[in-house]
This record gives structure tokens, sequence and C-alpha cells, in this order.
């Protein structure tokens, strides 16, 4: 038996080492989600269009002396531009409730955009946000992911704050727009 157990000892040491020296880094290759993501990066370039994953928080208490700007409400569902260009249609909130963000913004300072909105069961959670940036137009697209087992978000309702990193909007003048499945918001944006 200790034979056996040296034996085990003598092997399973350099293999480990040669596994933790040589091993790749990075993630290993799924072909269906990888190549997926390449065919959806080649149709949005092809588009014109160019995606930036924001990052999302959801604060406990809303900003604070934020000038309001008045957005529009608009038909809900992912412009025709985008929906023809995705291949994996995004699950979205239900209705886009309200907005607080400036008209206007500087290249130099990220630009805070806080919304909040509804989704239709408990049972969805914020997974990341996409803006999708062409010719003056801005897409703003919340991705949520639908919970397993028996885990329930707290409530449908849901203030999440976004940030445009400084130096992502070029000067000029943006229509932009916060997508919902039924119903979304739209508001201009000037860039200096």
């Amino acid at each position: 038996m200790k034979w056996i157990v040296l034996i085990i000892l003598l092997i399973i040491g350099p293999y480990t080492f040669l596994r933790w020296h040589y091993r790749k880094p990075q993630n290993a290759f799924e072909p269906y989600h990888d190549i997926k993501d390449r065919a959806n990066t080649m149709r949005l370039l092809s588009a014109g269009f160019q995606r930036i994953t924001l990052p999302a928080d959801r604060p406990a208490e809303p900003l604070r002396n934020v000038p309001a700007i008045a957005t529009n409400s608009i038909a809900g569902g992912l412009p025709s531009s985008l929906s023809s260009t995705l291949v994996e249609k995004p699950l979205l909130a239900t209705k886009i409730l309200s907005i607080t963000t400036p008209g206007e913004s500087n290249t130099l300072l990220a630009y805070t955009i806080e919304f909040t909105c509804a989704v239709s069961d408990n049972r969805q959670e914020l997974s990341n946000v996409h803006l999708y940036l062409r010719d003056g137009e801005i897409f703003l697209v919340p991705h949520f992911d639908r919970l397993n087992g028996e885990l329930l978000s707290r409530n449908r309702e849901s203030l999440i704050r976004l940030t445009i990193p400084a130096g992502t909007l070029k000067p000029g003048a943006y229509e932009a727009a916060l997508i919902g499945e039924q119903s979304s918001r739209s508001w201009s944006l000037i860039v200096k």
C-alpha cells in the first residue's frame, strides 16, 4: 500500500506544478457562446454601431441636486435598426418609469443616468447594460436575467444608476433612448 501512495504523490506533485504553470489565464473556449458573440459583434460593426458595456449600480438613495431634464415617452421594444442587427434579443424591463439625468455633459466628465424601471415579475434581475452608439443616436439597453430556483427579487421596481465613462461620447448633439419592452423614454443630450 505504501508503494501506491508513493507513486500517487510522485505523479500528483509534478502534474499540479505543470498544470498551474502552463494553464491559460483566460476562460476556456465555449464554442456556442463565443461564436454567437463574434457574430453579434460583426453584425453591429457592419450596421455602424459601437457597443459599450456600462457599469450599473443599484443605489440605496436617488441622486440629489441633479437638474431634471424633460424626457419623452416612446414606444417600447428595440428600435428596428438595432433589433435586426442583434443575434439574440435581450430580456428587457417591462417599463421605464422615470429618468434623472442632466441635459448637458462634458467629454472630460463621466455622464450619470439614474432611472427607475419595472419588470414583469420578481424572477428578473439586472445582468448588465449596453450602450449602442451610432451617428448621434444613443440606445441604452438594460439586460435582465431570469433567477433560477426559488430565488425572488424584493420588488418589481428597481432604481438603477449608469455611468458613461469620460471620453466615450464625442462633442455634439445626441438623441438618447432608454429601452423598455412596453414603454421607453427618450431625451436630447448635448456634449461639449
